[in-house]
């Protein structure tokens, strides 16, 4: 599984994510204690079933849980390789989510963000051209040519150290946090970007 900042068209800079021996972490967004309605096996047969969102690189997961495993809505676990009381993993689209976890997708995204500012600020600081005609900077939803060049000169004077320097020192800059929020929701819903900065496809598993 790829780490965040890990493209499939070389779209930006990843960062500075946990060493490869890492456990791969999710926030679980969906609990099926019954397993799934789907399912057609007699419930004794089935197990409980949970939905999660990757915190390095936003892939979408369902997990096959242990009975009484103890894990509910807003834990984080283990996924690559699999966590205590995680019997399977595997990778799933926006459209494979149940409509809670749908709806809690957006509230996760912003506490990984909250809990991992810098990580994300780095963005602005590392991120490079694609082409010649497009920078890394473009995908973010707009910012256009002149609003790239400002914080391309600015970040040549020193690196951006939070949102509210990037906020300040930036001209136009008004909402550094919000624009990552909204272009990792796009990745996650949009089966055919052409550029993924942050998450990673279900195939790419």
């Amino acid at each position: 599984m790829s780490e965040h900042g890990s493209r499939s068209d070389d779209a930006g800079d990843g960062g500075d994510d946990a060493g490869a021996d890492a456990p791969t972490t999710a926030v679980v967004l969906d609990l099926l204690p019954n397993g799934r309605p789907d399912d057609d096996r007699p419930a004794y047969q089935k197990s409980p079933v949970a939905y999660a969102l990757g915190e390095a690189e936003f892939g979408l997961y369902e997990l096959t849980l242990e009975d009484d495993s103890g894990i509910g809505i807003g834990d984080t676990v283990a996924v690559d390789p699999p966590g205590e009381h995680v019997q399977s993993v595997r990778s799933v689209d926006f459209e494979g989510l149940t409509g809670a976890a749908r709806s809690e997708l957006e509230y996760a995204v912003n506490d990984i963000i909250d809990r991992n500012e810098r990580r994300f600020v780095d963005f602005y600081n590392d991120a490079q051209a694609i082409t010649t005609r497009l920078h890394a900077l473009n995908l973010l939803p707009g910012i256009g040519k002149k609003l790239r060049n400002n914080v391309l000169d600015e970040r040549k004077r020193g690196p951006f150290e939070s949102f509210e320097e990037l906020r300040e020192r930036v001209s136009g800059l008004h909402r550094p946090r919000e624009v990552l929020v909204e272009r990792i929701m796009e990745e996650l819903r949009e089966e055919d970007l052409k550029y993924r900065i942050f998450a990673r496809r279900a195939e790419e598993s």
